[in-house]
C-alpha cells in the first residue's frame, strides 16, 4: 500500500508554499455568458477582491493536419474565449478562480486541513447553489512543500541527512551532491483506492531573495472520472490523509523534528 499510516501532526515550520484544489465539471456556458455576479454576493466576505482574465485557446480547425499544408493549416485555426474570474482575500493569501469548466480555491498560508476545507465550502456551495453542476470530471488537491533550510537550523546539512534516498534520486550520489546544477524528476503513482493517483514532481528551486538552493516536492493527487458532489468530498478527504503520509514517507527523521511536530 502506498505511503504507509502515520500519526498526524502538525508543523510549527510548515514547509508548504501552496494548496491548491481545483474542481472540474463539465462546461456550464452561463458562467461565460454573465457575470458572476450573485457567486460573488454569497463569497464577498471572504473574498472582497475581484480581476477577471480572457484565455485565449487556439485549437486546429477539424480537417485532417496531415492533408493541409502548415501555412493553409495556421490560416484556418480557429479560436475560443474563457473567461477566469478571479477572487482574492484582503491578504492575498486565499485565491478562487472560476471558469465555465472549474472552480479552485489556493491557499499561500495554510495550517491545516480543517480550515482549509471550510474555506473551501464557501465558493464550493455557492457554485452549487447558483450553477447545479450535477457530477464533477475531476477532483484535485496539491500540495507544493519547499525545504529551505536555512529556515529550519540546517543550513549546512546535506540533503542526504533530510530526504530519503527514493525522493532525493540522482542527488543522493555523494560523489554527484555538489556538482548537480539542475534536477528535476516526475512520478506518478497509483493510491491504494484503485482508481486515484498522485503525480509527485521533486526540482531543486531557487529562491529569489537569497539565492539558497531549496527542494521542491510536489504532490498532485487527482481523481479524474465522473464523481458526484457527495463522493468528490470523501475524496478530498482521503487525498489529505494520503499527503500527511507522503511528506513524512519523503523526509527524514531529523527534517521531520527540524520543522517542530505537534501531535494532534
Amino acid at each position: 500500500m502506498p505511503f504507509p499510516k502515520i500519526n498526524r501532526v502538525l508543523y510549527n515550520k510548515n514547509p508548504l508554499d501552496q494548496v491548491i484544489c481545483q474542481l472540474r465539471f463539465p462546461p456550464i456556458l452561463k458562467i461565460d455568458a454573465e457575470i458572476p455576479a450573485r457567486f460573488q454576493d454569497k463569497i464577498r466576505t471572504e473574498f472582497p477582491n475581484f480581476s477577471e482574465t480572457t484565455e485565449l485557446r487556439v485549437e486546429p480547425a477539424p480537417l485532417i493536419k496531415k492533408q493541409i499544408p502548415p501555412d493553409l493549416l495556421n490560416q484556418l485555426l480557429k479560436s475560443t474565449h474563457t473567461k477566469n474570474y478571479e477572487f482574492s482575500s484582503d491578504d492575498g493569501d486565499w485565491k478562487i478562480n472560476l471558469t465555465r469548466t472549474f472552480i479552485a480555491l489556493t491557499a499561500k498560508k495554510y495550517d491545516r486541513w480543517e480550515n482549509f476545507k471550510k474555506k473551501l465550502e464557501i465558493p464550493f456551495n455557492a457554485l452549487i447553489d447558483i450553477y447545479s453542476p450535477n457530477i464533477l470530471s475531476r477532483v484535485g488537491l496539491r500540495y507544493i512543500d519547499i525545504f529551505q533550510r536555512s529556515n529550519l537550523g540546517l543550513g549546512d546539512i546535506e540533503w542526504t541527512e533530510l530526504l530519503q534516498p527514493y525522493i532525493l534520486g540522482i542527488l543522493g550520489a555523494p560523489e554527484l551532491t555538489h556538482a548537480i546544477r539542475n534536477l528535476e524528476s516526475t512520478y506518478e503513482i497509483k493510491l491504494s483506492d484503485g482508481e486515484s493517483f498522485v503525480k509527485i514532481n521533486t526540482k531543486l528551486v531557487e529562491n529569489v531573495e537569497n539565492s539558497e538552493i531549496c527542494f521542491m516536492l510536489d504532490s498532485d493527487f487527482y481523481y479524474d472520472g465522473k464523481i458526484s458532489i457527495d463522493d468528490a468530498k470523501k475524496k478530498l478527504d482521503y487525498f489529505n490523509q494520503r499527503a500527511s503520509r507522503l511528506i513524512q514517507w519523503s523526509i527524514t527523521d531529523r527534517l521531520h523534528q527540524a520543522m517542530e511536530p505537534q501531535k494532534l
